[in-house]
């Protein structure tokens, strides 16, 4: 399975012109990506602003991810500000081309930003499966909790969409590589570039990392680009086999 992962300069507030750079970049990935991932609230950025900016579940930015996917033939996902029920959440979502999806509530919300104050936690974990690997979602701040993550035998993809603060660069950086080794998994992280409206630098660092949190793709700094990788179920498989960390995991249970 080959992974493209957009890493954007994203316009502050204005969805238009974030779609219209998005389709560029993701027109520069090429050779048949299976999956293209997408930031964190790819089409406004990471704004507490959600009154003038959700929309309803199936409304236009659902629709741009649905097209772009058609006419790529790619798996394409990232999250975006949903109200439901007069809720509002952080929803990360993944489309198809023959139009199905998936979604996923971010979980844990960024106390230290206001998140919370703004949106609505989800309670459920998401995975599923897509051209035969199982994925799991999580959106920037989950993280930092492996408990939420923690591989149960059920998923060989861990994909990330942030807007990860450059201060925290080499948090970052290490946890991604945690979430890897520790899980036997592939991760998959799409981060932002620039400014944002609330003056917060974003320095990217998107990448793709293996089992053994080796790096295989990763994307130059401050840069607007397109970064690719190949994963392997077969090698994937392989190295649990030969490294069966698995048989001696602890129990636990997850309460929200």
């Amino acid at each position: 399975m080959k992974i493209s992962i957009i890493q954007p300069d994203l316009i502050w507030e204005d969805k238009s012109r974030n779609f219209e750079k998005l389709e560029y970049l993701i027109s520069l990935s090429g050779n048949n990506p299976d999956i293209v991932i997408l930031p964190e609230m790819f089409s406004t950025g990471f704004t507490m602003n959600p009154e003038s900016l959700s929309e309803s579940p199936r409304s236009e930015t659902f629709d741009w991810m649905v097209n772009i996917s058609e006419k790529g033939n790619f798996g394409l996902c990232g999250s975006y500000i949903v109200k439901e029920r007069n809720y509002t959440f952080n929803r990360w979502i993944f489309v198809t081309p023959e139009k199905k999806s998936w979604y996923y509530n971010k979980h844990h919300l960024f106390k230290m930003g206001n998140e919370h104050q703004f949106y609505t936690a989800g309670s459920s974990q998401l995975i599923f499966k897509f051209r035969g690997v199982r994925i799991m979602a999580a959106v920037c701040y989950d993280l930092r909790f492996p408990v939420w993550t923690r591989n149960r035998k059920n998923y060989d993809l861990l994909i990330n969409s942030a807007n990860w603060p450059e201060s925290r660069r080499d948090v970052w950086n290490t946890l991604l590589k945690a979430r890897a080794i520790e899980n036997q998994c592939y991760v998959a992280a799409a981060n932002r570039i620039g400014t944002d409206g609330e003056h917060i630098k974003y320095c990217g660092d998107s990448m793709i990392i293996n089992p053994r949190g080796k790096i295989i793709a990763d994307a130059k700094i401050n840069k607007e680009c397109v970064i690719s990788g190949d994963i392997s179920l077969t090698e994937l498989s392989e190295f649990r086999k030969k490294f069966p960390v698995f048989r001696d995991a602890d129990n636990f249970t997850i309460h929200t």
